[in-house]
């Protein structure tokens, strides 16, 4: 028995979701606010196809307005409440909104987004107080109880990170599907990260620690809850906070970044063997580059439950299991099941093992299309490939391997760098936290490497230090990868999924 609401039926006291404030709600409970949320959006007069933005923290109220949303055949847009109120409205004008739903930790910018994209009052809700909002619980309150009159699946509409421009929207046709069928693909999905239990009370426990706006994040709260699993959320992700909800909850699997690897890798060795970890099946780890010795120290610690892998919210990816990494360090592994990768050059031309060149994917039949931007879709392909800009390559044995993207491929001298390895070694210094490479105009060189590092706790930053800090990598990198100069920062701007903000950097270089 799978999917929200059969669980619910059948098992209606069991736990699906524990709130970051730590109460805990059942299946009936969920189910309930889902079903009274998706009856109040149809009564707003929404209609299969439409779309609603969600600018919540992670929450029960955002897994139940989103499965309110699955089960009335809406697009549900999620908002990185990192952005300011001209991007917010930005993504409600561009998606077509009909409503807006916050909550009053950004009150400010979302007051001044529905002002600017002239959303009328009726259709903007808040958790808590938002100046020009009404309360959700206000959502549905008058409805009749039950289930909403028309019940068919919605979809994700998940906004890239608009690397040039503004970002754009991927919206896949919506299938007409019933949604309390759980398609084949949820099982799926988890079974390539080895997550096989689809069946109520299987022990398995998910815990969430990222922002659920980020795709991947999103996609293992929801499967986790339709596959009867219970789902752990975080508001503000902590190292040891992190270890003691794992025994607290017997947690099973999760998904994280490298930047949460290294931060859990500095905790004093008397914190990190205080907690029971036992309970851990698979912890998958993906959206950014994990430098090599990271993942190793990892792998020491918590064993073969590692997981890697490389996707795109378009669609299409990779994974490795700890076994296959450590025989091929550095890589991400083989394409999912009716997934396909090739690596390209710039005209199109498949290229051989070893050879590096654009990462193209594909997932099956699956189609997408960049929301009002047929140019960008049009630029993304090769045929039926897609690519995200990555360099990279395939060996022998088809394992791909990432180098960079290749929009902060630094070429100087007329050879080409990539920012990636030079951070990877970098950021195993002591007294290195965290770390950013990119290139900086040179009137001979065309670039030159630039580093700009956030230290750790209690470093101080000065031209000794810079210089250790240059033999150290030239004990790891060729001379010619070498940083020219090092800027320290009290704080890269990174997002909770470990994205990198290199061009507020170059800006500032």
């Amino acid at each position: 028995m799978t999917g929200l609401w059969n669980i619910a039926a059948a098992h209606p006291d069991q736990c699906a979701l524990v709130d970051p404030d730590g109460k805990e709600l059942t299946y009936r409970e969920l189910a309930a606010a889902a079903d009274r949320y998706g009856r109040g959006l149809q009564a707003m007069g929404l209609e299969p196809g439409d779309s609603i933005v969600l600018m919540l923290p992670n929450s029960a109220e955002l897994v139940a307005v989103y499965f309110a949303a699955l089960q009335t055949g809406l697009y549900v847009v999620m908002v990185n409440w990192h952005l300011v109120g001209p991007e917010v409205a930005y993504l409600v004008e561009d998606s077509g909104a009909k409503a807006f739903i916050a909550h009053e930790r950004f009150a400010e910018v979302a007051a001044d987004a529905a002002a600017r994209a002239g959303l009328p009052s009726e259709a903007r809700f808040a958790v808590g107080e938002v100046a020009g909002f009404q309360p959700l619980s206000r959502l549905g309150e008058n409805e009749p109880e039950g289930r909403p009159d028309v019940r068919t699946s919605g979809s994700p509409m998940l906004y890239t990170s608009g690397t040039t421009g503004r970002p754009k929207g991927v919206r896949r046709p919506l299938t007409g599907a019933d949604p309390d069928v759980v398609a084949p693909a949820a099982p799926w999905f988890f079974g390539i990260f080895g997550i096989f239990g689809i069946k109520p009370f299987d022990g398995h426990v998910h815990l969430c620690g990222s922002p659920l706006y980020h795709t991947a994040v999103l996609n293992f709260v929801v499967i986790s809850i339709q596959l009867g699993h219970t789902a752990v959320l975080m508001d503000h992700w902590k190292p040891e906070e992190m270890l003691r909800l794992i025994e607290r909850y017997r947690v099973t699997h999760s998904h994280m970044v490298p930047t949460q690897f290294h931060r859990l890798l500095a905790l004093p060795d008397d914190v990190r063997s205080r907690y029971d970890l036992s309970s851990l099946r698979t912890m998958i780890h993906g959206a950014a580059p994990c430098p090599i010795e990271v993942k190793r120290r990892m792998l020491e610690w918590w064993g073969p439950v590692v997981i890697e892998y490389y996707a795109a919210t378009e669609g299409g990816g990779t994974a490795i299991s700890a076994e296959e990494w450590l025989r091929k360090p550095g890589s991400v592994g083989l394409p999912w099941p009716t997934s396909e990768v090739k690596i390209l050059a710039e005209d199109g031309t498949e290229l051989a093992p070893d050879e590096r060149g654009l990462v193209y994917m594909r997932m099956g039949t699956a189609t997408f299309e960049y929301h009002k931007d047929a140019e960008k879709t049009r630029a993304a392909r090769v045929g039926n490939l897609f690519t995200l800009g990555d360099i990279g390559y395939l060996d022998a044995d088809g394992y791909l391997f990432l180098c960079d993207r290749k929009s902060d491929m630094i070429i100087s001298g007329g050879v080409n760098i990539y920012p990636a390895e030079i951070e990877g070694e970098l950021v195993c210094h002591p007294k290195v936290a965290d770390v950013a490479v990119f290139g900086v105009p040179h009137p001979d060189w065309g670039e030159e490497i630039k580093a700009v590092i956030q230290l750790a706790d209690g470093v101080e930053p000065g031209a000794e230090l810079t210089e250790e800090l240059l033999a150290f990598a030239g004990t790891r990198l060729a001379k010619f990868k070498l940083p020219k100069s090092i800027d320290y920062v009290a704080e890269l701007p990174r997002d909770p999924n470990g994205k990198l903000y290199k061009r507020k950097l170059r800006d500032n270089a």
